[in-house]
């Protein structure tokens, strides 16, 4: 994933009537922490910010340039959002360096077609991989090409990316294709149910 700059500023109002009025303001409170460092509170442009997410995801690195000199490689690690407004409220970045590896979470983009006649269902869409920091993959691509009726894919059948390691237990289901459910297998049940009954 490419590398995007976003500006901030120090922050020095806190608790919720500072966060208030720097949200006011069309900014977003963050901390940025990591490596043993001093916590430092800065306040990102809100829209820019937002947008960034928006298209890259969690896993966007980002170079902040803090008006007071400093610059910052940092990764997002936790949002708050409102739950009616929808908006970011808080952000926490991770500060990481070139050729550092972090855990992060991944999606995962299925391609290929199974048999024909089955239901593929998701069991998860995400997994979680150990990468370069600055070379963090967009997504997984899991094949299912030929997957059979009644068998399933799991994390171990993904194509990671090079560079990339597997965090997520290899065993786990990601997808499975199962036999449809049909109306007449729905009304033998019903009907065995009912006799189960009447005995």
């Amino acid at each position: 994933m490419s590398e995007v700059r976003i500006s901030a500023e120090p922050r020095t109002e806190f608790g919720k009537g500072g966060a208030r009025r720097t949200r006011r303001a069309g900014k977003i409170p963050a901390v940025l922490y990591g490596h043993g460092e001093k916590p430092q509170h800065v306040a990102l442009p809100s829209l820019e910010f937002t947008n960034l997410i928006r298209r890259g995801g969690m896993n966007q690195l980002m170079t902040v340039d803090i008006v007071d000199g400093t610059r910052a490689l940092a990764l997002p690690k936790a949002l708050q959002r409102d739950p009616i407004k929808d908006t970011i409220d808080h952000v926490d970045l991770l500060l990481v360096r070139h050729g550092e590896t972090v855990s992060v979470e991944v999606p995962v983009r299925v391609e290929g077609e199974p048999e024909r006649g089955g239901l593929l269902v998701t069991e998860h869409d995400s997994v979680t991989l150990e990468a370069d920091a600055t070379a963090l993959p967009e997504e997984v691509v899991l094949n299912i090409d030929g997957l059979a009726l009644g068998a399933n894919k799991t994390a171990g059948d993904l194509i990671l990316p090079e560079g990339s390691k597997l965090i997520t237990d290899p065993e786990l289901t990601l997808v499975a294709l199962t036999v449809p459910r049909t109306e007449s297998t729905d009304e033998d049940e019903e009907g065995a149910e009912g006799a189960a009954e009447a005995e």
